[in-house]
C-alpha cells in the first residue's frame, strides 16, 4: 500500500484518502453510462476517514477500481439524447470520461472486474430493504423478504485531493492543542519534546501540499 500511496502523490505530499460506494448505487439492468450520468453533479463515493463529510471538487491523482458491473445496454429510450459516457466502448473507457469531467487535469487509473463483492453470512447483514439480493438498488421495498442480500457492486478509490488539507490541518490543531510537557507518561515512552514539535511542523508543511487557490491560506490555519 506504501508504494500504491507513493504513485499517486506527487510535490511533497505522502497521502492520500480511501473512499468508497457500498454498495455503488445501480438500479437493476441498468447500465455503467446510465448510473454515472445521474451523478454528474458529484461523484456516487463518500470519504471513509472519520473526518466531517466533505464533497469532492477536485483532485491530483487517483486510482479507482469497479467491481460487479457488467457491460450492459443503456436503457436509455430511442431517440432521447445520451451523454458522451453512452458512447464509450468499455467499462473501463467510461470510467476515464466520467473522470476527464469531473476533475479535469487529474491524473486517474481505472480498473473494472465484473465479480462483485460477496456479502453471505458471516458478512453483516446491514443493508437497506431497497437492495436486491445482488445489490442492486430499487425505488421501493419489495412486498417479500429477499433473504438477505448475497452480494453487491462496488467502487473503491484512493486520491489524493484537497479534502486532505483539512483533515490533516485539523489533525495538527488537534495535537498542538495540548501542553504535552505535562504528560510525564507520553515522554518516559522515549518521545523527546524536540522531535515532537518537528514532526508537528512536518505535519503542518505536509497538509499544505494539499492546498488550492481556493483553499486555507497559512495565516487563516495558525489563527485556530
Amino acid at each position: 500500500m506504501l508504494h500504491f500511496a507513493d504513485s499517486l502523490t506527487f510535490s511533497g505530499r505522502k497521502v492520500v484518502a480511501a473512499w468508497a460506494a457500498l454498495p455503488f448505487p445501480a438500479s437493476p439492468g441498468s447500465s455503467l453510462p446510465d448510473t454515472l450520468s445521474a451523478h454528474q453533479q458529484d461523484v456516487p463515493w463518500k470519504l471513509l476517514s472519520s473526518w466531517r463529510e466533505q464533497k469532492v471538487s477536485c483532485c491530483f491523482a487517483q486510482s479507482v477500481v469497479l467491481r460487479g458491473i457488467c457491460q450492459e445496454k443503456s436503457t436509455s429510450c430511442p431517440g432521447q439524447l445520451q451523454s458522451p459516457l453512452h458512447s464509450c466502448e468499455s467499462p473501463e473507457q467510461v470510467l476515464q470520461q466520467f473522470f476527464h469531467t469531473q476533475f479535469p487535469g487529474a491524473f486517474s487509473t481505472s480498473h473494472v472486474l465484473q465479480q462483485p463483492c460477496d456479502t453471505r453470512p458471516p458478512f453483516p447483514q446491514f443493508f437497506s430493504p431497497l437492495l436486491t439480493r445482488r445489490g442492486f438498488l430499487l425505488d421501493k421495498a419489495p412486498g417479500y423478504s429477499s433473504g438477505g442480500v448475497e452480494s453487491i457492486p462496488v467502487l473503491a478509490a484512493l486520491q489524493s485531493s484537497p479534502v486532505l488539507h483539512s483533515l490533516l490541518s485539523g489533525l495538527w490543531r488537534e495535537l498542538r492543542a495540548p501542553d504535552v510537557r505535562r504528560w510525564s507518561s507520553f515522554f518516559a515512552a522515549g518521545v523527546e519534546q524536540d522531535d515532537f514539535q518537528e514532526a508537528l511542523e512536518e505535519l503542518k508543511t505536509l497538509s499544505q501540499c494539499y492546498e488550492t487557490g481556493f483553499g486555507a491560506s497559512e495565516d487563516e490555519v495558525d489563527s485556530d
